[in-house]
């Protein structure tokens, strides 16, 4: 189904060409200056020049096409040639009642739907989640669905950072503590214990250890690194050890993840793409692409158009070790051959930009990916406390993601108990549901290259653009309808009828704008407009709800078209929340 702005502008084209004008300049836009119009186009300045002639007469002779137009209840030229458009009341109901009737309201599938993969989460395993991976998480998870509701497959990756010093570190520290383990006895040749050798708690606080000490005694950080080595060349103990991290850490990290709403389809990590480093490398020689700089493999990515200098790629170190860029690359060779993706998108720290430039440029170079594979980078701000600097807990660490959602939970629960409507098993679990939009809804509402204060107390608020404001909203809507059939009516089969009143006739047109919002929220990959796009809905609703007696309507045939105008704004609402990546209660 087509959105109401490319119906609209087809209407528009005839006009201009039965005006005797060109098509292109039929251009319609929502309007900038809702108080006079509801839509506008501005064609007429663009083709003055062209037709040597004033805009406003343009204008004009397009406008005598409109007046019979059944879109819209008037059509208005204003100097010097803008044309003014308001929506009719009868198409708008038209167009509500053709989007119930479809499953995903009107948004159609892509035509040639395409394979994409999304590159987002990348934690290390036996580190805990802290605050820094909550947006690569949250606004990876809202991409995805937001491009696989448009029909496309989607491939949500974690890609885990499990392949490195860290790796070592703890394997080194472990021996410290425990060198008995049969996992460093070079002549042990029988399985290997089932049962992991350390619990999460225990692997959460041998890493840091490990760090510490490896920075102050080149004795051990070299054992590390030695550990390292053989850890990546096969050493049977180690990679049992390895194996034990692997199994406790990511199953924390689905737990974790679970909380946030978030999953991924794909649990890979950089220990998947070493397989294809060799060949990867041999390639790169033999094509001509890599030379050696000082004992290091690089391959030089610098175009004729940059402005400022970009480092070639390096591929290997002088002492031949890889690095995250070798990484990267052999796990592109490694998506190429078992998915063969037509996007992948990395939803990382925006300061990352430069490694995904010498990256995707070498991927591109070298036929790594296909030419007509796309690369994109969608790089993230910084999420910041209120003093303006990145995130903290009160003593001054990095805050852990789950602490984080605790104390939002806990805010929310005090809030939702203030209000008594519920019991407390009940207002736990709504606390739960609604901290987790207040987080989501707080973070995508920025656009995702900007940095943004966390600030818990406006974002728990039930007032102004937030995530929980929104919730309220969806149960303020599903009580209505609840009592609508709780006195005998029935929501199947209702029809949005014409508006009446100018508060109805402005949440109809926010309802319908709908489709041509997801649109634009699509091809910019951009999650805040769909927040904006929500905030003005549930504003809508609000002053409609205020200012209309919805069940205590007398007219039957009235009433009955408000609660069919309201199960769609429903619809919409949940729609749009669930491509948030949550949900609403059924009370608050």
């Amino acid at each position: 189904m087509k959105t109401l702005l490319e119906l609209i502008t087809i209407e528009m084209r005839d006009a201009f060409k039965k005006a005797g004008y060109g098509e292109e300049l039929a251009k319609v836009t929502l309007s900038n200056r809702p108080d006079l119009c509801e839509y506008q186009c501005n064609g007429a300045m663009a083709g003055a020049k062209q037709y040597k002639k004033a805009p406003f007469m343009i204008a004009e002779d397009v406008a005598a096409n409109l007046k019979e137009s059944a879109y819209f209840e008037s059509v208005d030229v204003v100097k010097p040639g803008f044309i003014n458009l308001k929506l009719s009341a009868q198409s708008a109901a038209l167009y509500l009642n053709e989007m119930a009737a479809e499953e995903k309201l009107g948004v159609e599938d892509e035509k040639a739907p395409r394979t994409v993969m999304i590159d987002y989460g990348g934690p290390n395993v036996a580190k805990p989640l802290h605050v820094g991976h909550l947006r690569s998480a949250i606004i990876g998870e809202s991409v995805k669905r937001i491009i696989r509701f448009k029909g496309n497959h989607v491939i949500g990756d974690i890609h885990l950072g499990d392949w490195g010093y860290q790796m070592g570190l703890i394997i080194t520290e472990l021996k410290k503590r425990q060198p008995d383990l049969p996992y460093f006895d070079e002549a042990f040749d029988g399985e290997y214990p089932e049962e992991p050798p350390f619990t999460i708690s225990e692997l959460e606080e041998i890493y840091p250890t490990a760090s510490a000490y490896a920075k102050e005694n080149e004795e051990y950080r070299e054992e590390a690194l030695h550990a390292t080595y053989l850890l990546q060349n096969g050493y049977r103990g180690y990679r049992a050890i390895w194996n034990h991290i692997m199994n406790v850490s990511v199953a924390d990290l689905k737990k974790n993840y679970e909380k946030l709403n978030v999953e991924f389809d794909l649990w890979k990590g950089e220990a998947d793409a070493q397989q294809y480093i060799p060949d990867m490398v041999q390639m790169l020689k033999d094509g001509g692409y890599a030379r050696y700089d000082e004992g290091a493999l690089v391959v030089d990515v610098q175009e004729e158009s940059d402005n400022k200098e970009v480092p070639p790629c390096m591929i290997l170190k002088s002492d031949g070790a890889a690095l995250y860029d070798t990484t990267d690359l052999a796990t592109l060779v490694e998506r190429e051959k078992d998915y063969r993706p037509d996007e992948v998108i990395y939803v990382v720290d925006k300061r990352q930009e430069l490694h995904f430039t010498q990256v995707f440029r070498c991927a591109k170079k070298t036929g790594i990916v296909r030419p007509e594979t796309e690369l994109k980078f969608l790089g993230f701000g910084t999420m910041n406390g209120k003093d303006g600097k990145p995130f903290k807990t009160r003593e001054g660490g990095v805050m852990r993601l789950e602490s984080l959602i605790r104390e939002i939970d806990e805010e929310m629960y005090k809030k939702i108990m203030d209000n008594r409507t519920v019991e407390e098993g009940e207002a736990r679990q709504t606390a739960q549901t609604v901290g987790l939009a207040a987080i989501k809804y707080g973070d995508l509402s920025n656009q995702a290259s900007k940095d943004y204060i966390f600030d818990v107390d406006r974002f728990t608020s039930f007032e102004g653009n937030t995530g929980p404001y929104i919730l309220y909203t969806i149960v303020r809507i599903k009580s209505i309808l609840n009592k609508y059939k709780e006195n005998g009516g029935c929501l199947d089969g209702l029809k949005v009828r014409p508006a009446e009143n100018g508060y109805e006739k402005a949440l109809m047109l926010q309802v319908l704008k709908f489709n041509d919002v997801f649109e634009a929220v699509y091809e910019e990959t951009a999650p805040h407009r769909l927040c904006a796009y929500i905030y003005e809905l549930a504003n809508e609703f609000n002053k409609f709800y205020h200012e209309t007696k919805i069940l205590s309507e007398e007219d039957e045939e009235r009433r009955a078209g408000y609660i069919a105008l309201l199960v769609l704004a429903k619809r919409v609402l949940e729609t749009c929340i669930g491509l948030l990546g949550f949900e609403a209660p059924e009370r608050m």
